[in-house]
């Protein structure tokens, strides 16, 4: 993308971006010189990074089937969306019940300009798109075009793909997934990607946390303990915790070593 493009809009080409940057490993062309050098550095350090980006956008797939068809959600608040690709979360679910509703929130300006552009509904459903910052999950619920679109005394699915981990610090992501819960009707969902150290080697986890603190990672990983805690009081959606690929993979789908995506996944039901 040429970078007269991201000044005209407002944007700083020459930070990388999460979004951008994931944008890159699946292969788009909505980054810049600066998010491909990051995306690179990564890939170079952890050579299977890109693995772990499709695996996360499949694993949003499934669980957008899974809500639309069988947990009988018609409406769903994506916050992190990320740039428009295949099988955003709208197109998905409004395959099964082409009624649904959707929120996107995102903080980088250009999945704004884009996701105007390029999110547009069937004719029976809806979606709408919010600028804003999930460290300030309070501004979002409060956004009139979220009250304008989804209706809140009915279940909602909660989509927090691969955004949790940009929430720095022990603890920090639990009390903005709560504020968002408790916001949300009973037989409301979340399904939430996380990225993960666990499955590293000790050597692997002192590269990374010394990358967090030279600030070349902008990820905060967090372990399975801490990750699970964000759905306590949820009821699980078999088969529970488990890496992005191995949650309901399709039929003939190569599940690969937990390694190689490093990503910790769940979906829970509010009751």
């Amino acid at each position: 993308m040429d970078d007269r493009v991201a000044g005209a809009a407002g944007i700083d080409a020459s930070v990388a971006h999460p979004a951008r940057r994931y944008n890159y490993w699946l292969g788009g062309k909505d980054n810049f010189a600066a998010d491909r050098a990051s995306g690179d550095e990564l890939q170079r350090l952890f050579p299977k990074v890109r693995l772990g980006a499709l695996a996360n956008r499949a694993l949003l797939r499934r669980a957008t089937q899974f809500l639309a068809a069988e947990a009988g959600i018609r409406q769903f608040l994506d916050i992190g969306t990320g740039l428009p690709t295949a099988d955003n979360t709208h197109e998905v679910a409004q395959r099964v019940t082409p009624e649904s509703r959707v929120v996107y929130v995102d903080n980088d300006p250009l999945v704004m300009v884009h996701a105007r552009a390029l999110l547009t509904s069937t004719p029976a459903g809806r979606t709408a798109y919010i600028q804003a910052d999930l460290n300030d999950p309070q501004s979002i619920l409060d956004d009139p075009q979220l009250r304008g679109t989804l209706d809140m005394t009915q279940p909602v699915g909660l989509m927090l793909i691969a955004v949790l981990h940009f929430i720095h610090g022990k603890g920090a992501a639990k009390p903005i997934v709560r504020t968002l819960l408790d916001a949300l009707p009973p037989g409301s969902h979340l399904v939430a990607t996380h990225a993960t150290s666990d499955f590293g080697t000790p050597e692997q986890q002192a590269l990374y946390e010394q990358l967090v603190r030279d600030g070349k990672s902008d990820v905060w990983t967090r372990p399975f303990d801490e990750f699970a805690d964000l759905f306590e009081g949820l009821e699980l959606v078999e088969p529970g915790v488990v890496p992005a690929s191995e949650w309901r993979p399709d039929e003939g789908d190569t599940v690969p070593v937990r390694s190689d995506i490093n990503l910790w996944t769940a979906v829970g039901r509010k009751p």
